[in-house]
């Protein structure tokens, strides 16, 4: 009799190449953020995007991932995945940043609630979310700066 293989096999994997980027506060966020759009070729006035940024405990870059890409005026930001990422390459810190299309600056009240289940989330893990970056085409807007965080 054979035996069937009835166990998913789950890989791991991340690779570092290393970093000097230090992300020292919201302008350095946000142009790390700006840079990272303009990287992936997305286009800020068309549909919206959520990444997160990957730190270490000096708060220097281990990297960025995409976790979403939406329509016109909402994109899903799903925080297991996001969190996922960040435990696998051992990130101590992480930066929301995603788009309005709108060109409206302001965190709307589902930016503030999802930013906070990212904290908490977060606080969990012993990962701390830092910021939440919200760029336009020619600005941006930090929660943290905010006091919403």
């Amino acid at each position: 009799m054979e035996k069937l293989n009835v166990l998913n096999e789950i890989s791991v994997v991340y690779t570092s190449k290393g970093s000097c980027k230090v992300i020292s506060n919201s302008h350095s966020a946000a142009k790390l953020c700006r840079e990272i759009f303009t990287l992936d070729g997305c286009n800020i006035d068309l549909k919206e995007y959520f990444y997160i940024i990957l730190l270490d405990n000096s708060n220097t870059v281990k990297g960025y991932y995409k976790l979403s890409e939406g329509g016109i005026d909402a994109t899903i930001a799903d925080v297991r995945i996001a969190f996922s990422v960040a435990l696998k390459c051992l990130a101590s810190g992480v930066i929301l940043c995603h788009n309005h299309p709108s060109g409206k600056l302001a965190a709307s009240d589902k930016d503030v609630l999802l930013t906070r289940k990212f904290k908490d989330a977060g606080r969990i893990l012993s990962i701390k979310v830092l910021d939440h970056i919200i760029l336009t085409q020619s600005c941006y807007s930090s929660i943290a700066d905010s006091g919403l965080l």
